[in-house]
């Protein structure tokens, strides 16, 4: 028998207590009442939205500042307390949890996008046990449910206090504690080093692929203009008319979060699309967070007609569409894409820049040559089904799956 079962043999038997929250606990809010000044010349640290999304245990070594005035009445972080994330694009990200697992001299405040959670007996649960255990299956799908919304989903405190947690005895948390500890260790560093490779590899094909797509005068160049043989802007579809059946479409978000190069398959479906897309033409999103990212492309190989969303230029053409979808990944291309924007809170590019972007036109024979080149060492580096990126998510897997088991406690009957 191993040491965890002995643990629960010895002090719970019967099965482990579950409270809610508000039984245990109170909520408290962020920073309140501050403007983008007191933020540029800041005199104490305070926990952005995404140290607490990123991080199982808060990093306390942040360089972002606030500034507090003296005499001012703000809440500050306690060792112990649990940090949520109050909101975010979809459920499935609101209520990200993070947990100071360290004591600190110095005051430490939250960012007004955030919440706090703390226990009123701090003797219930382990700073390092609560980590692992917010962010649990079963803990996640009970707050993504608290969450309601429609272009952007809140967390509702009310129904957050109503979060059942289990509180098995602290010589139980201990012992998971360490066992987590250690496998997430092991995780960690087999997922470091299989990222190193994927690394190193992404590299050495993207290497490959400039070279491969590196021309001189033995190839004309045209502009997207000069092959297009229609461009034209998709309609706007919001987030409330996206449907679980209905026609095929894509909003342009989920180029950047959704799809490769080329997609054969949308992942959302809709009864509002007017502006539609198919089987070979080439998709822009023309807006984005930075210059950087702006007018990432994909092309469609699926043979369904689908709706283009607000934001998205469709390009039809008579090329080989993977390999323009190649060519405009380059890092020659991609600097391309950079220029003639308008900045205002994100950035956007327009049909007239897209126009402009010059990239080599070889035969169509050559091209076909090149994407089967790119295809099969793309595989290794991007497909989720095969090589080093498969490799790290079931790594990841396992590691959730083994947690989730670890953290499941029968519930003790009254």
């Amino acid at each position: 028998m191993s040491k965890l079962a002995e643990l629960i043999r010895e002090h719970c038997p019967e099965g482990v207590i579950f409270k809610s929250l508000n039984e245990i606990g109170a909520f408290y809010g962020g920073l309140s009442g501050k403007t983008k000044t007191d933020f540029l010349n800041g005199n104490a640290k305070f926990i952005s939205y995404m140290n607490v999304f990123n991080n199982l245990s808060l990093n306390t070594e942040t360089d972002d500042k606030v500034r507090i005035q003296a005499g001012e009445r703000q809440n500050t972080i306690q060792y112990g307390d649990i940090l949520f994330t109050g909101s975010s694009e979809t459920p499935q990200e609101c209520g990200m949890s993070s947990v100071l697992t360290k004591s600190v001299d110095e005051k430490i405040y939250l960012n007004s996008f955030c919440f706090g959670f703390r226990l009123h007996d701090d003797t219930l649960l382990l700073p390092e046990f609560s980590k692992y255990l917010f962010r649990t299956d079963k803990i996640r799908k009970q707050i993504k449910r608290t969450a309601n919304g429609v272009t952007r989903f809140n967390v509702s405190k009310k129904k957050m206090e109503k979060v059942t947690i289990p509180l098995p005895p602290l010589p139980v948390q201990h012992e998971i504690v360490r066992i987590l500890d250690h496998f997430t260790e092991l995780t960690t560093e087999l997922t470091t080093e299989l990222t190193t490779e994927l690394t190193a590899r992404k590299k050495q094909y993207e290497y490959y692929r400039d070279a491969l797509l590196t021309f001189r005068d033995e190839v004309e160049w045209k502009t997207l203009g000069e092959i297009a043989t229609e461009i034209y802007r998709g309609s706007g579809i919001k987030r409330n008319e996206i449907t679980e059946d209905g026609h095929p479409c894509v909003r342009y978000g989920e180029i950047y979060t959704t799809y490769n190069l080329s997609f054969d398959r949308c992942v959302s479906h809709t009864f509002a699309g007017k502006k539609t897309f198919e089987h070979g033409d080439l998709l822009f999103a023309i807006t984005g967070e930075s210059v950087e990212e702006i007018a990432k492309s994909c092309v469609y190989m699926g043979y369904e007609r689908c709706f283009a969303g607000g934001d998205i230029v469709v390009m039809k053409h008579n090329q080989n569409p993977k390999y323009l979808s190649y060519a405009l990944s380059t890092s020659n291309a991609q600097s391309l894409k950079s220029k003639g924007k308008v900045k205002s809170k994100v950035v956007h590019s327009s049909i007239p820049a897209l126009k402009k972007i010059q990239i080599p036109i070889p035969t169509l024979q050559e091209q076909a040559r090149i994407v089967q080149i790119l295809e099969n060492f793309d595989t290794l580096c991007n497909d989720l089904s095969e090589g080093l990126p498969a490799e790290i998510d079931a790594r990841n897997k396992q590691y959730e799956y083994y947690r989730d088991i670890l953290l499941t406690f029968r519930e003790k009957r009254s």
